[in-house]
């Protein structure tokens, strides 16, 4: 047994054998819910909660029509997926520091897709709708994210929240999402399925910063994830983000939330 330990001549400890990283990463690919990395110099914290995830599939032609180049659309059994996501942030603040006062809590309505980049797969975002005026300017000019400038609420009753969102600046035509989602039972990780975890377990995101794609790390706990439905919806963000008006029902999840890292953006 002493064969499978090699002592450091230097500190006198034992070090794990070799096969161990192996044996954590096999078991990591067995958890894909779980963040597959540390960011070790995060730079932002922030905390989602009380989000939705309504999706509908879409042709992937349709999606990566719209994808600048280094992106290729990510696809599930050969569909692309567009996402509608509405969610309360709170709390955001730089990594030392505190929470920014009143600019760093705002409601937030997310259009998005799923891509692949040199990086690896990640979040696409169309559009990305605040109750915040200040931070879409500076999202806008510092990270090339396209946040818009909306008049949003979130309120729950029960079993039951509903979210409302009209866009003020810069769409003209001011387009508008209404959604109230039922929330169930609580899906434990190992049910989960593959459809899920490609919509919810991603890792980076991609933005377009003049002409060059950048990519930002984030990293969180596992997301407690609930069934859900959709009890009402009246959407024009889908359409305005560019994509078809969708039909049929949604894929819809529910998260209470999680408490999020993002990584320093950089050259994908």
């Amino acid at each position: 047994m002493e064969a499978l330990f090699r002592r450091s001549p230097s500190r006198g400890r034992r070090r794990l054998p070799d096969w161990i990283p192996r044996i954590r990463i096999i078991a990591d690919r067995m958890q894909p819910w779980k963040c597959p990395r540390e960011i070790e110099r995060p730079v932002m914290r922030q905390r989602w909660e009380q989000l939705s995830f309504l999706h509908w599939s879409v042709a992937p032609d349709v999606v990566q029509a719209m994808l600048p180049r280094g992106l290729e659309v990510d696809t599930h059994d050969g569909s692309a997926w567009v996402g509608l996501v509405p969610f309360q942030m709170r709390g955001i603040g730089p990594v030392p520091g505190p929470p920014v006062p009143y600019l760093g809590t705002f409601a937030e309505t997310n259009i998005r897709t799923y891509v692949r980049g040199e990086r690896g797969p990640g979040v696409w975002f169309n559009s990305l709708d605040i109750d915040r005026a200040l931070p879409v300017l500076v999202a806008q000019t510092v990270y090339g994210l396209p946040y818009q400038w909306s008049a949003m609420s979130i309120r729950a009753d029960g079993d039951r929240i509903t979210y409302a969102a009209l866009r003020r600046w810069p769409h003209r035509r001011r387009p508008h999402s209404a959604a109230t989602v039922r929330i169930g039972e609580p899906i434990p990780n190992e049910e989960l399925t593959a459809l899920d975890l490609f919509l919810t377990a991603r890792w980076r995101l991609y933005a377009q910063l003049g002409s060059k794609l950048m990519v930002a790390p984030v990293a969180h706990d596992p997301w407690p994830l609930y069934r859900a439905e959709v009890v009402a919806l009246a959407d024009g963000l889908v359409a305005a983000g560019g994509y078809p008006q969708p039909a049929g029902k949604p894929h819809v999840l529910y998260s209470p939330g999680v408490s999020v890292l993002a990584g320093r953006p950089a050259r994908a």
